[in-house]
């Protein structure tokens, strides 16, 4: 259903059964897929494209310019995947130029109130922002992590995948996937082993994964030191262990 007073510019394309709310705004070269609900208020910009059995509640701003300085109105980009829910007051911008001109969202994604995605983020599938959680430009987030409320991210900061920053914390540099972390500024303080098990990781590799934790966070070692000792064929390990050879901004330590 389309509520009368939804204004949905020509150039915007909707999909089967897509329900937009009274005084929402659709603008030019937009795209939303079947199935996905636009409560009121809501403003949506392009170019973005909105995949299938999303919800998009009020007073959300999806697809705006970029607060960037060096933004100029170049034509950037926003993608977002299917069945994420984006609660009230929501902001995420598209990119800009001087990276990729994609800000991407994968699927399954929750977004609570006052959530904002900056220029150019990168955020995966599977994902939780708790209420007023921030990731300032060019932040990468991995697959089922969880940020909790008030985080902030600095820019071009990675987050792992099945990480958990706690509340209030201040991320300034990468945080490796399965990393439990937090405070300002934020610092390890474990594994997410509750999150690992409930997305079915065995007790073995739990335990490996603990284990190469201990050796880049409890044994003194320099990261040079730690890599040496992890083994990168370990299927829990791999993804540890190349995050951090990757990580181009340090780690938390």
């Amino acid at each position: 259903m389309i509520h009368e007073t939804a204004i949905i510019s020509p150039t915007a394309k909707l999909g089967n059964n897509v329900s937009v709310g009274p005084w929402t705004y659709i603008g030019d070269n937009v795209e939303i897929g079947d199935g996905t609900v636009i409560h009121s208020h809501v403003v949506i910009k392009g170019p973005s494209k909105i995949g299938q059995n999303n919800v998009i509640f009020q007073f959300s701003s999806v697809g705006e310019d970029c607060q960037d300085k060096k933004f100029a109105g170049e034509k950037t980009y926003l993608e977002i995947g299917d069945n994420n829910i984006i609660r009230e007051n929501v902001t995420i911008h598209r990119g800009t130029i001087q990276d990729q001109s994609l800000t991407k969202i994968g699927s399954n994604n929750l977004f609570m109130a006052y959530t904002h995605v900056a220029h150019d983020c990168v955020i995966g599938s599977n994902v939780i922002f708790a209420n007023n959680a921030s990731v300032a430009g060019h932040v990468h987030v991995g697959d089922w992590a969880i940020l909790g409320g008030m985080v902030g991210v600095h820019q071009f900061v990675h987050i792992g995948a099945h990480s958990f920053i706690g509340l209030d914390s201040i991320v300034v540099k990468d945080v490796p996937p399965y990393v439990l972390a937090s405070g300002n500024t934020a610092e390890p303080k474990g594994i997410n082993s509750e999150g690992l098990k409930r997305r079915g990781f065995t007790a073995e590799q739990i335990s490996s994964i603990k284990r190469a934790y201990k050796e880049v966070y409890r044994k003194g070692n320099s990261i040079a030191e730690a890599l040496e000792q992890l083994d990168g064929e370990d299927i829990a390990i791999a993804p540890f262990k190349a995050f951090i050879e990757n990580s181009s901004r340090g780690i938390i330590r």
